[in-house]
C-alpha cells in the first residue's frame, strides 16, 4: 500500500479510520516470527494505534509510520529502553567499546537490512561525507558509516535497530566471526526479536 493509505491491495477495503486499521492489524500475521513474538507484536502495535487515535493523529499518519518502519523503531526503542532497565547478562557483561568494529562487517548478500525510516537517518547523518574514505577502506566488509582511522561509527546517533541491539561479551570472538569464524559470544537483545515482529506485522497489515 502506498504511504498514504489511499489506496488497497486487490481484495482489500481501503483503510478510513483506526478502527479498520487496527481490525486489519488483528487478522494480519507476522511473517517468520514465533508464535510468541507475533502475539507481542500484536499487543503493542494494537497498544500504538490506540495511543495515536487518543493524541488525534490522523490515521494516514499511522499508516505512513507502518510502511516505513518508523512505528516499528519508536515501538522497538522503547522495549530495547524497557529491557535495559534491567539488562540481561549479554549487556551487563558486553565488551564493546570505542573502535571495536568487527561487528560492522557486513556478512551476506544483503549485509544488514534495514527500514526505510532508518535508511533516511543514515542518508541524512552522512551526506556530510560524501566522497570522504569510509569504513571499506579499513576493511572491504566493513560499514560505509565506519571511519577508517578510528573505527567509529559516524551515524552513531542514528543508527539502525540492528546496530543498537546487536552485543558481545567477547571482542576476539567478533574479530574471529568476521573473518568467517565461529565463536560464542556474540547476540542480540531480545527486543531486537519483538521490533522485527511489530515491523513485520505492520508489512503484513498493509
Amino acid at each position: 500500500m502506498p504511504a498514504n493509505g489511499k489506496t488497497a491491495p486487490r481484495g482489500q477495503k481501503p483503510l478510513t479510520g483506526y478502527a479498520a486499521l487496527r481490525a486489519r492489524v488483528a487478522k494480519a500475521r507476522a511473517t517468520h516470527a514465533g508464535r510468541t513474538a507475533g502475539d507481542r507484536a500484536h499487543r503493542v502495535l494494537d497498544a500504538y494505534l490506540a495511543a495515536a487515535e487518543q493524541q488525534g493523529r490522523p490515521v494516514q499518519d499511522a499508516i505512513a509510520d507502518m510502511a516505513r518502519g518508523e512505528a516499528a523503531w519508536q515501538i522497538g526503542m522503547a522495549l530495547r529502553d524497557e529491557t535495559l532497565r534491567a539488562p540481561p547478562a549479554i549487556a551487563r557483561d558486553a565488551a564493546c567499546a570505542s573502535g571495536c568494529a568487527f561487528c560492522c562487517i557486513l556478512d551476506g548478500g544483503d549485509g544488514g537490512t534495514i527500514t526505510e525510516a532508518e535508511a533516511r537517518r543514515l542518508h541524512q547523518a552522512l551526506a556530510p561525507h560524501a566522497g570522504e574514505p569510509d569504513g571499506r577502506a579499513w576493511h572491504p566488509g566493513a560499514c560505509a558509516a565506519l571511519d577508517p582511522a578510528t573505527r567509529n561509527c559516524r551515524a552513531y546517533d542514528a543508527r539502525p535497530m540492528l546496530c543498537r541491539s546487536f552485543l558481545s561479551t567477547d571482542a576476539a570472538a567478533c574479530e574471529t566471526n568476521a573473518a568467517g569464524g565461529a565463536a560464542a559470544g556474540a547476540g542480540v537483545l531480545g527486543s531486537h526479536v519483538d521490533y522485527l515482529a511489530v515491523h513485520a506485522l505492520a508489512r503484513s497489515a498493509l
